[in-house]
């Protein structure tokens, strides 16, 4: 895992804590063992964080280190 990946899955953590407590699940992928699971995303850098529910999706890149924009982008405030 990228250093990368590891703030992604860090922050990722503290933003369902705090924001989402008991009402998100989030599955973690490991592209490098599943890669066929890429081509339906369209998934072409990593970290990526696939909102899917509620729609509409949303793709994020990088390693969510700025909480408000994520949040703004996934619609939580």
């Amino acid at each position: 895992m990228s250093v990368k990946s590891v703030h992604a899955i860090e922050n990722l953590k503290v933003i369902c804590d705090e924001y989402l407590a008991g009402r998100c699940s989030v599955e973690i992928i490991d592209l490098s063992i599943h890669k066929e699971l890429a081509a339906p995303y369209q998934i072409v850098a990593i970290p990526t964080l696939i909102k899917t529910d509620p729609q509409p999706m949303r793709t994020l890149v990088g390693d969510l280190s700025d909480i408000k924009k994520i949040l703004t982008i996934l619609g939580i405030e």
